[in-house]
């Protein structure tokens, strides 16, 4: 297949949790990361086979860090990235309780603080996490009313306060992106417009929009919103310098972007005309991961093989090349600027 360019200015790549996270991106005991039997990382070595076989070169990629992975090893990661031309990016594996929880903020604070310290010592400039809740928490409820406002005011506390820590606005770091997700994941923070409750909140306090909405089309597209009500968010977002990372990601399955049910191809549309869309990243998860067995017991549609015959980096190169099909054709139709 000829080569593809791409037309808008801005960062193109995946999110390689095709690999899976149990024996692709979650370190050892030891803190040591998946090798293949070449000696090099599986993480690093699934990157440059896709730069090798999509047909538009991806700039970008953003890879999960985990507390307590070897230091060693993530030098080796990012170097790696790097040197395959791509920006690296991280989102931050928290743990040590729930993060909406005031008791658990000093146990939640340092599994974010030590991500950020990896992120500036890098020069990385976006981050992303989840840490808006516990995932898969058992036994935990929506939060509303007075109950989801204290859940918002804790953590606009913890984020703030680790953003002061690590001097953050002081870093290479330019914006912090917030990943909600969808209802069996979470139970409080499942939508695009109580993650924006957030976000807005904690930019007031730390006086700038340093943080971010992460719009993800397959957590829009599992949560309750309807897609019309999803852009008009999308829309005050950008007006507001409140998003400008987009996950094309395929509701429920999170497989091949075939299955996504128009979500991403409207909210991508949604995301450009605003202006603000900055990057863009494709992301596929693995029918069989081990580490998502209990989605796909709560949510059997997650656990379907959408390959279609073909092999998990081939189909998500599949996804680069339509992502980037609807972005040069949003550039040819003046729907963003290129």
């Amino acid at each position: 297949m000829d080569a593809i360019s791409l037309k808008p200015n801005i960062q193109l790549g995946i999110v390689p949790t095709h690999i899976k996270f149990v024996g692709g991106l979650v370190p050892d005991e030891n803190g040591k990361m998946p090798r293949g039997d070449d000696g090099r990382m599986i993480v690093t070595s699934e990157l440059e086979r896709i730069n090798q076989l999509s047909p538009v070169t991806p700039n970008c990629a953003q890879i999960s860090i985990f507390p307590g992975t070897d230091e060693g090893d993530l030098n080796e990661m990012v170097s790696d990235m790097k040197s395959l031309g791509l920006t690296p990016q991280l989102i931050m594996m928290a743990g040590g309780g729930d993060p909406m929880n005031p008791a658990d903020e000093d146990a939640v604070a340092p599994s974010l603080l030590a991500g950020i310290e990896v992120a500036k010592k890098h020069g990385v400039e976006h981050v992303a996490s989840t840490s808006f809740e516990e995932w898969m928490k058992p036994g935990a409820e929506p939060k509303t009313g007075e109950a989801f406002d204290a859940a918002v005011a804790q953590l606009v506390k913890l984020h703030t306060r680790v953003c002061r820590e690590a001097d953050v606005l002081n870093s290479s770091i330019k914006a912090w992106h917030m990943e909600f997700l969808r209802g069996t994941e979470f139970q409080t923070f499942t939508d695009v417009g109580k993650a924006w409750t957030f976000v807005k909140a904690a930019n007031e306090e730390i006086g700038q929009p340093f943080f971010k909405v992460l719009v993800d089309a397959a957590h829009c597209g599992d949560s309750t919103l309807t897609m019309e009500e999803n852009a008009a968010i999308i829309k005050e977002m950008g007006e507001a310098d409140g998003f400008s990372m987009f996950h094309a990601s395929a509701k429920t399955t999170r497989g091949c972007l075939s299955t996504d049910d128009g979500w991403i191809g409207n909210l991508l549309t949604a995301c450009a005309e605003t202006g603000k869309l900055e990057i863009v990243l494709v992301e596929l998860f693995h029918h069989a991961d081990d580490a998502l067995a209990g989605l796909r017991e709560a949510d059997p549609r997650h656990g379907i093989d959408t390959t279609d015959g073909r092999s998990y980096s081939e189909t998500v190169c599949d996804g680069l090349e339509t992502v980037t099909r609807r972005l040069n054709n949003l550039v040819n139709r003046n729907r963003m600027p290129q």
